[in-house]
């Protein structure tokens, strides 16, 4: 038996999120029926990130184990040729036995998508969130600052977690504008539900002015969510990247 590691990408419009659920197609759901059939075993992938749906991901993780004689790094090429056009293995390679992509040490990277125009672009709808409000992201960046480090992100957590504790650490918060796109990018030892959402929406709030960016401290300081903004749309959400230590991978 051995676990194999396999790097995912995928566009999350046309799925309820990643974990199986009986409500929808997920990608889980499809990533575990085309294993299946490769390795004619019954395979359960174990993912690192449960996004939600309608969320993209360049770099999700998943593990799963297998008794096939393939060597790790041709499952990749032999799942993208099963797989639909919007679900694509970057990487596979065997890993240690015990490696878990949850509970091994670990940063993720989010990005969040802001079109901020007059008018939406049609081809940018699956992608980012449109707003014709203007933002200030000098301001988005100020209120940005307040939320390095380590802090208790009770007031940016969704309704319905089941978590022991929601301290995390954010390590990174960079907020870039190019023409009429915003990107607001995040990096940080873990992330609540909603978590990310719920911080960019926040921060639009700052940048069209209806809060002040010193607001944020006494957002965190309440512990509350409902002293925070509103959930951005998921369409602008991509988890870019998941970083364990080298030599796990």
């Amino acid at each position: 038996m051995k676990r194999v590691k396999l790097t995912v990408a995928y566009d999350g419009t046309n799925y309820c999120g990643w974990q199986v659920q009986p409500n929808g197609i997920t990608v889980q759901e499809v990533l575990n029926r085309h294993l299946s059939e490769l390795t004619g075993e019954e395979i359960e992938t174990i993912g690192a990130s449960r996004t939600d749906a309608g969320v993209h991901a360049l770099g999700n993780v998943a593990v799963f184990d297998t008794r096939v004689r393939m060597p790790g790094e041709k499952f990749s090429f032999a799942l993208n040729q099963r797989l639909p056009e919007d679900i694509r293995i970057q990487e596979s390679k065997e890993v240690p036995q015990d490696f878990h992509p949850r509970y091994v040490k670990s940063e993720k990277i989010y990005e969040y998508q802001i079109l901020n125009r007059r008018f939406p672009i049609p081809t940018e709808r699956f992608y980012s969130h449109f707003t014709y409000v203007p933002l200030d992201v000098e301001k988005m960046r100020e209120a940005g600052t307040y939320l390095l480090g380590e802090h208790d992100f009770k007031s940016f957590c969704g309704a319905g977690a089941q978590v022991k504790t929601t301290v995390r650490c954010i390590h990174e918060l960079n907020i870039e504008k190019s023409g009429d796109k915003i990107t607001i990018r995040v990096r940080g030892n873990g992330f609540l539900y909603n978590m990310v959402r719920i911080l960019a929406g926040t921060l639009m709030e700052v940048g069209s002015r209806a809060y002040p960016p010193e607001k944020i401290k006494e957002i965190l300081e309440a512990k509350d969510r409902k002293a925070a903004g509103p959930t951005a749309p998921a369409r602008g959400l991509t988890l870019v990247k998941i970083e364990y230590p080298e030599e796990l991978g």
